[in-house]
């Protein structure tokens, strides 16, 4: 299999380059009565590969959601290189965006979600096209010709007539990750991108975030795969009850972690 290739890394949109950060500051975030998010700040810088682990239910989920605006936060704010998120302040408020204005900022943040959620009607090229069409950056044919650069640097260029029924259940997480690529995005966060495949293809999806992680692009990533965190981290997060309990360093979080609830969590999955 052909991985991304970190010598040719996707081109970003004009400005990327410098509006990557992700800012987080004091969000939080209830269903009813369940506080799922307790007063997060997080900076991701540019470039920069950040972990999120921890335990089921922890809020790590929630947390790219509210990243990407999919969940509106009952308080706090999010940026991306200095722009409010979902919100933009107007005589000393802040006011919700059109639904048409969150679109296009989502547009600078790719999400992968675990379960693919690709287009079962359409081609993988068409899948991963799609996004660039719609949103007016490119004509039919530039999108086509994208995709099939996308597709042939994650490993599926002999698959872009495909449907998503006839390909792996890795195979389409990889068109997934194409299809965040299109839009050449600033930050993409994946959503444990490897928790719905069979042991055997999770190897062929962490091999090409990895080639994603070397190459320079800003990634959030939440996962339960330990050793692949240790391998591709800068920063590693770790969540329980909602809160970050503590942050730093592969070394410092999971080898030297400090805090008793982040070392009875790696004492159990490690």
């Amino acid at each position: 299999m052909s991985t991304l290739n970190a010598a040719e890394p996707v081109a970003p949109v004009p400005g990327a380059e410098t509006a990557a950060a992700v800012e987080v500051r004091d969000v939080h975030k209830r269903f009813g009565a369940h506080r799922v998010l307790d007063g997060i700040d997080l900076t991701v810088a540019a470039g920069q590969v950040t972990v999120v682990i921890g335990p089921s239910g922890s809020g790590k989920s929630t947390l790219l959601r509210v990243i990407n605006h999919l969940e509106k936060p009952e308080r706090g704010q999010v940026s991306l290189g200095g722009e409010l998120i979902g919100v933009r302040r107007h005589r000393g408020r802040l006011r919700e965006l059109s639904e048409r204005q969150i679109l296009l900022q989502r547009g600078r943040i790719g999400f992968v979600f675990q379960q693919f959620n690709l287009f079962p009607h359409l081609t993988v090229l068409d899948n991963v096209a799609a996004a660039p069409v719609a949103t007016g950056r490119l004509r039919r044919p530039e999108a086509q010709q994208l995709a099939r650069t996308l597709l042939g640097r994650v490993g599926l260029g002999d698959r872009t007539a495909a449907y998503p029924r006839q390909l792996s259940g890795g195979q389409q997480q990889r068109v997934a990750i194409a299809r965040a690529l299109a839009l050449r995005p600033s930050v993409i966060l994946f959503d444990e991108p490897t928790s719905a495949l069979d042991p055997e293809l999770v190897g062929e999806v962490l091999a090409v975030i990895k080639d994603l992680a070397t190459g320079g692009t800003t990634l959030v990533i939440v996962t339960h795969e330990i050793g692949f965190a240790r391998e591709v981290a800068d920063h590693v997060v770790f969540m329980d009850g909602g809160r970050i309990l503590e942050q730093g360093s592969p070394e410092q979080v999971l080898d030297q972690p400090q805090h008793p609830r982040t070392r009875e969590f790696l004492s159990r999955v490690l």
